[in-house]
């Protein structure tokens, strides 16, 4: 156990030791090495026991026994200000709604309640999501919140082959599984994992090949230098566009355009870990027990939608997304709610505000990307400030 993290359960240990079982058993069946990106799916999604699967609790605040809090969880706000902007898609396309990874299903509330008020509720709310378990706290969050709204709401296992409306990717990207390669002065190496003499789970590498290699060989990279590639990112947004025929995806992520992300002074790559309100960076420590991310290359992003077809309608920062959608104007007009004062209230709302806007928190690190098929520009939360240039 790291010292510097808080102890585990006996049962999240145990559950994290069936898991590392599992982990080294594909290991041994593939020949004695899995990429890292393998590893990463495993540690995240293997059924039952990985960290989206195994029925933890994981958003929220540390009180609660989260390990992170989303946007979401911060503040109805969010939700709000983001319905302006589905709402001037859903006019321009279809009634529909698709939240992928809709975590606590907070999200899924504020929107499916802000687009009531503004008189476009859409005629079905689809929520693209593996985990059962959270399906199940979605609908009890959309049940309390939402009761009359619930009949709009379906959980799907995969997209129909075609869709048109809205499509909401937050916090998606980043969790999906990353290659882990370096860049040597004259070879590439993919990071991968394999099982040393005493059982443990260690890092090891081998020559990088096909895709992957192709990838690396045509990205900006002085060598030496270590990062990360997510193959899965960008396959899954051209599928996507490629099922897209009339509409929008808004996909909000931290992440960066690609020559700011391999720059040569984040040589080491962005992959860090997160367990209850810490940061860490052993990916390797328990598997299933905390989340792994890494940043979104926003330039490959764009690239994969644009040659599915479909337009790069904007891209800026978390913060510029909401001041354009109006955030400011719904903190103003907010109501106050029974059973707490109104500067307590009026306290709390702009505390979270300012986390989702202030450059040192949420409002920089984080950044709002559309792309879409015939939709007129500009979209409301790019009229001021859009980056697509720096893409």
């Amino acid at each position: 156990m790291r010292a510097d993290l808080p102890e585990a359960s006996p049962a999240a240990l145990a559950a994290s030791a069936e898991l590392s079982q599992r982990i080294a058993a594909e290991i041994a069946a593939r020949g004695g090495w899995i990429s890292f990106a393998r590893y990463m799916e495993l540690a995240l999604y293997a059924p039952g026991l990985g960290y989206y699967t195994g029925g933890a609790h994981k958003f929220g605040d540390a009180l609660s026994g989260g390990d992170f809090v989303t946007a979401p969880e911060l503040t109805p706000l969010f939700g709000q200000a983001l319905a302006r902007q589905v709402a001037q898609v859903l006019a321009a396309s279809q009634p529909f709604v698709i939240e992928a990874g809709a975590g606590s299903g907070q999200l899924a509330a504020d929107l499916l309640l802000a687009l009531e008020a503004q008189d476009c509720v859409p005629q079905r709310y689809a929520i693209l999501e593996l985990s059962g378990e959270l399906r199940a706290r979605q609908a009890a969050t959309l049940a309390r919140r939402a009761p009359h709204l619930l009949d709009r709401v379906d959980w799907l296992d995969d997209l129909s082959e075609k869709f048109s409306g809205c499509l909401i990717g937050n916090e998606v990207l980043d969790a999906m599984p990353t290659h882990a390669v370096r860049w040597g002065n004259e070879s590439m190496f993919e990071i991968g994992v394999m099982v040393d003499a005493p059982g443990r789970l260690i890092l090891s590498e081998r020559p990088a090949s096909g895709a992957l290699l192709e990838t690396a060989q045509a990205l900006p990279v002085e060598s030496p230098y270590r990062g990360e590639i997510s193959l899965a990112a960008r396959a899954w947004v051209a599928e996507l566009a490629r099922r897209l025929e009339h509409g929008a995806m808004l996909l909000i992520d931290y992440g960066l355009p690609r020559r700011e992300l391999y720059h040569p002074q984040r040589d080491g790559g962005t992959v860090r870990c997160h367990y209850r309100h810490r940061v860490h960076d052993d990916p390797l420590w328990l598997p299933g027990l905390s989340d792994i991310t890494s940043h979104v290359d926003f330039t490959a992003v764009a690239e994969a939608g644009f040659d599915a077809g479909l337009s790069v309608l904007g891209y800026t920062s978390q913060a510029q997304f909401l001041i354009n959608c109006g955030i400011g104007e719904l903190l103003l007009a907010r109501k106050v709610g029974a059973g707490e004062t109104a500067s307590l209230q009026d306290l709390k709302a702009q505390g979270a505000v300012s986390v989702l806007l202030s450059p040192n928190e949420m409002g920089e690190l984080f950044k709002v990307t559309a792309l879409g098929r015939g939709l007129p520009a500009p979209l409301l939360g790019f009229a001021r400030g859009d980056r697509t240039h720096a893409l």
